[in-house]
């Protein structure tokens, strides 16, 4: 699956501070644009499952559960 999500990257003496709009919570540093984007990335992604899997666990064992794909 293909998402995009914006980051918001900004430096701080040292360091690089990202965050995503679009997923509360998603934070990212580095001391390079390049690992604080990755440090991004994976806190996406990490909540991403996480929510996913919370919200699948309540789902009834009959139901349907199908894939949908965005394009």
């Amino acid at each position: 699956m293909h998402n995009e999500f914006t980051a918001i990257i900004e430096k701080d003496e040292d360091w690089y501070i990202a965050y995503c709009p679009e997923i509360p919570g998603a934070n990212g540093q580095g001391k390079s644009h390049d690992e604080c984007r990755e440090n991004l990335a994976q806190a996406i992604s990490l909540i991403l499952e996480e929510r996913r899997n919370d919200v699948l666990s309540g789902i009834p064992e009959n139901a349907i559960k199908e894939v949908v794909t965005i394009k």
